[in-house]
């Protein structure tokens, strides 16, 4: 079994997106934890609504093309998720692979670790969240230090909706 984090991420109808992403995730995959779901000022031009995301840490039999590209892709599509040229579209379900065990690795479709972890608040401060002493592979660069440099400005942790999350897809796993 391989460990993967993968970030999630809505802006259209996210309460309900990231739940059922996170629902659907654990019907094909073992979810091992949960970041805490932040409301995240979008990245691009104003006026879009605000994200929820968050990371999750799975156990996985997949290679990282089939997680990437035949399940995380799939259920963006089964989310109506539809790829544009506008990257910064809103959408109701971003789902990235963000690393994969050690793997480094860079393709046209698929560069591993994901080069945005450093650089993108919500996603170096969860990941930290969930393994603060992970060393970035074939950068050295540890987590913590990436989640120290960005700024929580803009980014509204959701306790309360981070704790249901939590019950229902980690503590039914517990039974």
């Amino acid at each position: 079994m391989a460990r993967a984090f993968i970030s999630i991420g809505s802006n259209i109808d996210p309460e309900t997106s990231v739940r059922n992403a996170v629902r659907r995730l654990g019907s094909t995959a073992r979810i091992r934890a949960i970041s805490t779901v932040y409301r995240t000022e979008p990245v691009g031009p104003p006026g879009q609504p605000w994200f929820y995301n968050c990371v999750v840490q799975l156990e996985t039999d997949l290679a990282p093309w089939e997680l990437k590209f035949t399940l995380l892709r799939r259920i963006e599509g089964e989310f109506g998720r539809a790829r544009s040229s506008d990257k910064f579209a809103a959408r109701t379900i971003d789902l990235d692979l963000l690393l994969y065990d050690e793997l480094v690795l860079t393709t046209p479709d698929l560069v591993l670790p994901d080069p945005e972890i450093s650089q993108r608040p919500f996603l170096a401060i969860p990941l930290h969240e969930l393994a603060p002493d992970l060393v970035l592979p074939g950068s050295g660069l540890r987590i913590q230090k990436a989640a120290e440099a960005l700024s929580l400005n803009n980014m509204m942790p959701l306790a309360a909706y981070t704790e249901d999350l939590r019950k229902e897809f980690l503590n039914e796993r517990k039974q």
